[in-house]
């Protein structure tokens, strides 16, 4: 006898999995990333996201213990999505200055990805400029950009790797913020351009004065 919950034409081994299937912790992490990206961590209260998730509020504070610490995850969550997007896109790539370029294209998918309002680190830093917890994924996230900048640019033996990796990371920065506000993905091309002329001007020998 088929399933009654099952629609028809669809079978039980190719139905979605239902959502009590997933632990208190994925549904209230699943139902936290899309509210709070959507439509701001102070405009959705925690009542709302106990009720997208379909889980008691005791559940929330023996998992999380406050809506900070469900904020955190929220935000380590899209740090690390982030940072494998980013990886994987360099993975493809030998050389160093292909590398930082693939950063500028997995920014490019980032800004074309359906839904995308902004950078989910941005929004939040300037809607918890006192939360301790967001703060510190934010300040992390930006140390590992930061950091992975710098190194590339040593790599790929750019005569001042530190001042290019600045450089670099205003050029990334700033076509986060143009995508979001201009809603224009291709934004990051003008920017990956730029970063181009930066990088071979920064590893081309230097000239001597006559």
């Amino acid at each position: 006898m088929a399933n009654s919950r099952t629609p028809a034409g669809t079978s039980a081994a190719t139905a979605a999995p239902a959502p009590a299937r997933l632990s208190v912790r994925e549904r209230l992490l699943a139902s936290a990333d899309e509210l709070f990206y959507r439509e701001g961590i102070n405009n959705v209260g925690i009542d709302r996201v106990l009720e997208h998730a379909g889980v008691a509020k005791a559940s929330l504070y023996s998992t999380f213990g406050s809506k900070d610490e469900l904020v955190r995850a929220y935000l380590e969550g899209r740090q690390q999505s982030r940072r494998v997007r980013i990886e994987e896109r360099i993975a493809r790539h030998k050389t160093p200055r292909d590398q930082l370029l693939a950063i500028f294209d997995a920014m490019a998918e980032t800004l074309a990805r359906p839904g995308f309002r902004g950078c989910a680190f941005v929004m939040a830093s300037a809607e918890l400029p006192g939360g301790r917890g967001a703060q510190e994924v934010v300040a992390a996230y930006r140390a590992w950009v930061r950091e992975l900048l710098l190194r590339l640019c040593k790599e790929a033996g750019a005569r001042q790797p530190r001042l290019l990796a600045q450089q670099l990371g205003l050029l990334y920065d700033g076509s986060l913020v143009a995508g979001q506000l201009d809603g224009d993905p291709a934004v990051v091309a003008t920017a990956r351009q730029t970063a181009a002329l930066l990088l071979d001007a920064a590893v081309a020998p230097a000239r001597r004065a006559a």
